[in-house]
């Protein structure tokens, strides 16, 4: 299951943890994803992962 936002493709990114010592250390940003449902045109409803700031975005817009 891939953690990637259905509509705007955002996945996660790559970066360091850094210490007070400035160690570094690999680490994952992961996107902030939500399962929503939608209803498609044939009255079926399904289940897809976007991204919370691809969902408000949806909703500001309409």
């Amino acid at each position: 299951m891939a953690r990637r936002c259905v509509l705007s493709g955002k996945g996660p990114l790559v970066g360091n943890n850094v210490s007070h010592a400035n160690n570094k250390t690999k680490r994952r940003f992961l996107p902030n994803l939500r399962t929503v449902r939608i209803t498609l045109e044939d009255g079926t409803t399904q289940k897809i992962k976007i991204a919370a700031s691809t969902l408000r975005t949806m909703k500001k817009n309409g």
